[in-house]
């Protein structure tokens, strides 16, 4: 089972038929970085939990909802009175997203530590909001070091929400205190460039990479998915075309299409990343490029499920 860590909130979106300029309808839809990742897990019908807190409001009752009707487990849920976490997208003409948050004393500020996951968990993830929150992060945080500890395969993918972040040379130095216990570290380009601080990207992406994850993944929008494994030039693929609906949970699409992917065969560990051939990235990296292609086609988070991705 692959243990998803992080924040659930709800995205506030535009409706597509406000003309320019017009203040218009917001829709709410269940998303949030590490949720949308679990959910596609789920759909994917891989054996997945959620670990969060969320809340007992009306939003909440939702978000637990979606979590059960996409086979995703909620032992690890925790709930309670505090709000949602709420955030209203803006969207531009080709469909990219951006973002502001309403954080304050929301539920997924406040998860506690549950202890040692149990026994049956292969593989955990975490990232977005979820490392940045706190008293939450720290807990996200130690959960990451202490299931590193016992030899599960642990993925990130920070997904950067600047605006949120108020000293960006301390999470800087934080995240990379967290690369020695990771496994598989995903990233957009637009993340690994906030990460570098002005520096070479390749360069950085060279460093992160040697200081611990098995394998550095770099998506890079409609021109496609790369991946850094050892010395060796990256193994790349090229997006999958679409027409863009809006880009929400497109990069999460990506993180649990490849990890489903890894699950089926059988590379949860970072022996097997470092010995997976560049015909099998490419495998797995299309599987996942094939998986965004259809989230993006569609309105807000709402990955593919096994069956659409089979046809």
């Amino acid at each position: 089972m692959i243990v998803i860590g992080g924040e659930a909130l709800v995205d506030l979106v535009p409706d597509a038929g406000t003309p320019g300029g017009e203040l218009g309808p917001l829709h709410p839809r269940l998303g949030g970085g590490p949720y949308n990742v679990a959910i596609a897990l789920g759909r994917l019908q891989v054996p997945t939990a959620f670990y969060a807190k969320l809340s007992t409001d009306q939003f909440g009752e939702k978000l637990v909802d979606r979590l059960v009707e996409s086979g995703v487990r909620t032992d690890l849920v925790q709930r309670g009175p505090e709000p949602t976490t709420l955030a209203v997208v803006g969207l531009s003409e080709d469909g990219s997203a951006r973002y502001v948050f309403h954080t304050a004393e929301t539920a997924a500020r406040l998860v506690a530590d549950s202890g040692p996951f149990p026994d049956e968990v292969t593989a955990v993830s975490f990232g977005t909001l979820g490392m940045v929150l706190e008293p939450s992060a720290t807990v996200y945080e130690q959960a990451l070091f202490r299931e590193a500890a016992r030899g599960r395969f642990v993925a990130l993918d920070p997904n950067i929400r600047a605006d949120l972040i108020t000293d960006p040379d301390a999470y800087r130095e934080r995240f990379e205190s967290w690369l020695p216990s990771v496994h598989l570290l995903k990233l957009s380009v637009e993340d690994a460039e906030w990460l570098a601080g002005g520096q070479d990207l390749d360069a950085a992406l060279r460093r992160w990479q040697r200081a611990g994850p098995a394998g550095v993944v770099l998506t890079r929008g409609a021109d496609g998915i790369s991946v850094l494994v050892g010395d060796g030039a990256p193994v790349e693929v090229a997006g999958v075309r679409a027409e863009v609906a809006d880009t929400i949970g497109a990069g999460d699409t990506v993180h649990a299409a490849l990890l489903a992917w890894l699950h089926r065969n059988g590379a949860l560990s970072p022996e097997a990343l470092r010995e997976l051939t560049p015909e099998q990235w490419r495998e797995g990296l299309g599987f996942a490029a094939r998986a965004a292609a259809i989230t993006v086609s569609r309105p807000g988070a709402e990955p593919p499920t096994a069956a659409e991705l089979d046809r």
